[in-house]
């Protein structure tokens, strides 16, 4: 057994090295220079786009139901965590080159949106089925590439989306509440249950209703600590790009890290934060009601926005002006360090524990359906019920035991998933970019209306 983890952590290792995340930056960039930077200049009306009542046009969920699945999927315990690792590591600068990795992610998950939507099919139960399988199938021919990421995508899910997630929650309430791990656990297991039988169309509605609740409490009690640190704010801003181009000098705890560690795990973390390109994000995109894939493209554009230019930039921001950054400390220990020095009481560690929880579990429900729609791609829709109640049960294994080969293996499933998405991509984005032209074309002619 040791012998296969260590095989697993040398290959996630490789799979997850620099020539991968110069390929997903690079992607980015590409895309971005393909579609004349359609982040900057439609950002305003896509995120008006995603509070509207889309009535016309296929689709199992709102625009705004499949934006709620793709965040409860990328706003997580990377927010919390990835981000305190990331300054950990690499030093404040990180978080920069976190927003420079975002700014270009914006357009690879537009184009992933796009193409979900492009290439959905409807499976035997009239439901819509969407994502990189499809569109490697349908838009290049490649059937075996799909194949390929949708394996990757049924078992990495239970890695990253479901036992990573249960665990965490498990320490996190064993840690405050001193409860057994077996019972939060066994609660874990039957609340997830209880979502993911009612299909999509639920799931859609417990994100909705879970993942503004959480983003609004930890963006306020990060609000109040840079309110109550407001003379450390401009300085802290200054550091972060400061040490973003320069690196970072050895202080109290901290190591120091030099300018290609800030790069190094500033892109690592906002890449693996936002998951723009892991070809995750696309397969709820598909899902959404709407008569244009552009509009649902630039909805889901909006998404890693959210996730890392706001929620992981407040992190970033509460670290800095904190100054608890140099205790040596790293992950969610850093981020509870931070809001349990900036907010009086126990009101940090509450806040911290409580955003550790919810974003976990409904990480745990977002990554269900990605899970299960990679599983139907491969066996069949009968055959998704099954897979239902296995996750279930390998909820409430992650919360009670810690496998490192696990981790590793799934590690390795997510570069699978990614590498065929990311040549999907450039391969159809010519594609993308002629009818995007042409969609943009529509709304200024008045031939597509921008509301319906």
């Amino acid at each position: 057994m040791t012998a296969i983890n260590e095989f697993f952590a040398g290959l996630s290792g490789f799979l997850w090295g620099p020539w991968l995340l110069i390929l997903l930056v690079g992607t980015g960039i590409w895309l971005t220079i393909c579609l004349r930077g359609i982040q900057f200049r439609m950002l305003g009306y896509a995120l008006r786009l995603t509070f509207s009542c889309e009535r016309k046009g296929e689709g199992d969920i709102s625009h705004f139901g499949a934006l709620m699945i793709a965040l409860s999927a990328t706003i997580g315990v990377g927010n919390i965590a990835g981000v305190a690792t990331a300054v950990a590591l690499g030093g404040p600068g990180a978080v920069v080159w976190m927003w420079i990795t975002a700014l270009f992610g914006m357009a690879t998950k537009y184009s992933e949106g796009f193409l979900a939507v492009r290439f959905r099919t409807t499976n035997a139960r009239g439901e819509i089925s969407g994502g990189p399988m499809y569109y490697l199938e349908g838009g290049l021919g490649w059937r075996w590439l799909g194949v390929v990421f949708a394996f990757a995508g049924a078992i990495a899910a239970f890695g990253i989306g479901n036992m990573v997630q249960a665990n965490t929650t498990a320490e996190a309430i064993v840690g405050v509440a001193g409860v057994s791990r077996t019972l939060v656990g066994g609660v874990l297991m039957v609340l997830t249950g209880l979502v993911i039988f009612g299909g999509v169309k639920w799931i859609a509605e417990v994100v909705s209703f879970f993942v503004p609740v959480m983003v609004v409490l930890y963006f306020g009690g990060s609000v109040l600590i840079l309110i109550g640190n407001w003379e450390q704010v401009p300085s802290g801003l200054a550091m972060l790009f400061e040490d973003a181009l320069s690196g970072t000098a050895a202080s109290g705890g901290f190591a120091g890290a030099t300018l290609a560690q800030a790069i190094r795990f500033g892109v690592a973390r906002g890449l693996f934060s936002n998951e723009s390109g892991l070809g995750s994000g696309p397969i709820a995109a598909a899902a959404a009601r709407t008569n244009q894939p552009a509009k649902q493209a630039l909805v889901s554009m909006t998404g890693t926005f959210l996730d890392t230019i706001v929620v992981c930039s407040l992190t970033g921001l509460v670290l800095a002006t904190t100054r608890v950054w140099t205790s040596g400390e790293t992950g969610v220990a850093l981020t509870m360090q931070a809001f349990s020095a900036g907010l009086p009481g126990q009101w940090g560690q509450w806040i911290v524990t409580l955003g550790v929880v919810t974003f976990a579990f409904s990480t745990i429900l977002g990554w269900s359906y990605y899970g299960e729609k990679c599983f139907e791609y491969l066996a069949g829709v009968k055959w998704v019920w099954y897979y239902r109640a296995v996750w279930c049960a390998v909820v409430f294994v992650g919360a009670v035991v810690k496998l490192d080969l696990v981790w590793n293996f799934a590690d390795a499933m997510n570069a699978l998933m990614a590498v065929p998405n990311l040549i999907a991509l450039l391969a159809l984005s010519n594609l993308v970019r002629r009818e995007t032209r042409q969609f943009e074309e529509g709304l200024k002619n008045g031939s597509i209306c921008r509301y319906d």
